[in-house]
């Protein structure tokens, strides 16, 4: 299910930051990212805690491991991200 908020419902910094994004790397921001910007205090900034200290925090594998494992992941996932 698409929600229509996540593509018309930023504010005008946010959606600056979007395009910013679409120019740098000629994609459209994935989802994920809009929804971390949209719901900043409910999602995003909870969310990016956890993926901190997940992906960058004391582990016995490397960082490059850990993305290597995340982006494994999302293929199988089927995520575009």
């Amino acid at each position: 299910m698409r929600v229509a908020r996540l593509d018309h419902g930023h504010t005008l910094g946010q959606k600056v930051v979007l395009r910013m994004i679409r120019l740098v790397t000629g994609f459209r921001a994935p989802d994920v990212v809009k929804t971390l910007l949209y719901r900043k205090a409910f999602f995003g900034g909870p969310m990016n805690v956890i993926t901190q200290q997940v992906m960058r925090g004391e582990s016995d594998w490397s960082v490059g491991e850990r993305e290597l494992f995340a982006a494994f992941v999302s293929r199988l996932a089927q995520c575009p991200f």
